[in-house]
C-alpha cells in the first residue's frame, strides 16, 4: 500500500509540473526582461552557480553519449550558439551607469527567443517521447529516438548564453567600479 501512495504522489507531482509549465514560462520571461540592478556578490554567486552547472552538464553529457550517440558533440554546439547568442544579448543590453550603481535591462526579444526555444523543445520532447512510445515496433532505441541529443543541445544553449551573459555583465560591472 506505501508504494502505491508513492506512486500516485509521483504521478500527481509530475502532472502538476507539467500543468504549471506555463506559468512558470511565463514568469521567466517576465523575470529575464526586468530592469535589475548589478550587485557584486550576486554576480559572484550567479557566475560561479552557472560555471559549476556548465561543468556538470558537460560531464552529464559525457557519460550520457556512451548510451545516446551524439550527445557530447550536440552539447558543445549548443553551449557554442549560446555563448554567441549571449554576445549579441551583450550588445543588445540597456545599460545604465548611474552615480550609485549599473542598471541593465536583457533585450526583451531575445530573452523571448530563449524561453521559446526552451519550451518548444520541452513541449516536442513529451510529444516525441509519447510518439515514440505508441509506434515503437522493436526497431532502435526509444531514448534516442526521442530526440534526447537535440533537448540536450537546447539546454547546453542556456547554460552557454548564460555562462557568457552573467560573464559579460561581471567584466561591465568591473569596468564600470573602476571609474
Amino acid at each position: 500500500m506505501p508504494l502505491l501512495v508513492v506512486a500516485v504522489a509521483f504521478v500527481a507531482v509530475a502532472i502538476l509540473a507539467i500543468a504549471l509549465m506555463p506559468v512558470m514560462l511565463v514568469q521567466r520571461y517576465r523575470v529575464g526582461t526586468r530592469r535589475q540592478p548589478v550587485r557584486g556578490w550576486l554576480l559572484t554567486l550567479n557566475l560561479a552557480g552557472i560555471a559549476i552547472s556548465a561543468v556538470l552538464f558537460l560531464a552529464g553529457a559525457a557519460v550520457t553519449s556512451i548510451w545516446v550517440p551524439g550527445v557530447l558533440r550536440y552539447s558543445f554546439g549548443g553551449m557554442a550558439a549560446g555563448g554567441v547568442l549571449a554576445l549579441l544579448g551583450l550588445a543588445l543590453t540597456k545599460w545604465e551607469p548611474l552615480p550609485h550603481g549599473l542598471h541593465f535591462t536583457p533585450f526583451r526579444p531575445l530573452v523571448f527567443i530563449l524561453v521559446f526555444v526552451i519550451s518548444a523543445r520541452l513541449f516536442y520532447g513529451f510529444w516525441r517521447a509519447w510518439q515514440s512510445w505508441r509506434t515503437l515496433a522493436g526497431e532502435g532505441d526509444w531514448v534516442v529516438s526521442a530526440g534526447i541529443p537535440q533537448s540536450i543541445a537546447a539546454g547546453a544553449l542556456v547554460v552557454g548564453y548564460y555562462l557568457v551573459y552573467w560573464s559579460g555583465v561581471r567584466r561591465r560591472h568591473q569596468r564600470h567600479m573602476s571609474r
